[in-house]
């Protein structure tokens, strides 16, 4: 009879165990579900998964939490390629004309940072917020992303005249886009945000 009670116990143990392992699976492919559907709505889809799905967990399927880790990541990229130019203006190898080209991009770069961060500190509170308080932080938000996208544009457009070639365009160039990507996708996820909340 003990042996009976025994093995009934562990076989409830094991059923609740795998209740509770399906359970987080579940939750898992459900925020997976929610990064893929939404990022469906960016101009780089497959970056956007690669990109958020580290944080599936975390982001579950809410909208200002994905919002959020799209800015965190840009923010990431941005700092190393902030790093890259800064090393760069350094390098000895360069002309005039490429230095002060490399300069303006990392200015262009910083101004950028700024503003991811600024929206990375606005989003923080933004479920706490409705109705027109929401519809300001999220204007600030849209606004500051909005032209970090430019700054890095303008940044680009320095590397665009035939005197800058070669190695340091397209190393600049490399790590510019790969921001402006990441950057692109954020604002497309945060406008997607705006529009469903409103």
């Amino acid at each position: 009879m003990a042996n009976h009670r025994l093995t009934l116990f562990i076989l409830a143990v094991f059923f609740l165990a795998g209740t509770t392992t399906a359970g987080t699976a579940s939750g898992e492919t459900s925020s997976s579900k929610f990064i893929t559907s939404s990022c469906t709505n960016t101009t780089y889809p497959t970056l956007c998964i690669q990109s958020l799905s580290p944080y599936a967990e975390t982001i579950k399927r809410n909208p200002a939490q994905l919002a959020q880790f799209a800015l965190i990541v840009t923010l990431n990229h941005s700092e190393s390629a902030g790093v890259f130019l800064h090393k760069l203006t350094e390098s000895k190898g360069l002309n005039s004309r490429e230095r002060s080209a490399v300069g303006d991009c990392l200015e262009e770069v910083n101004d950028s940072l700024d503003r991811v961060k600024n929206s990375i500190g606005e989003l923080k509170n933004v479920d706490r917020v409705k109705g027109r308080e929401f519809i300001l932080h999220m204007s600030n938000v849209q606004t500051w992303i909005s032209s970090a996208l430019t700054d890095e544009n303008t940044c680009m457009d320095g590397f665009s005249g035939q005197e800058i070639t070669g190695r340091v365009q397209s190393s600049v160039r490399a790590q510019i886009i790969d921001v402006a990507h990441f950057t692109s996708n954020a604002l497309a996820l945060i406008n997607h945000f705006v529009e469903k909340h409103s």
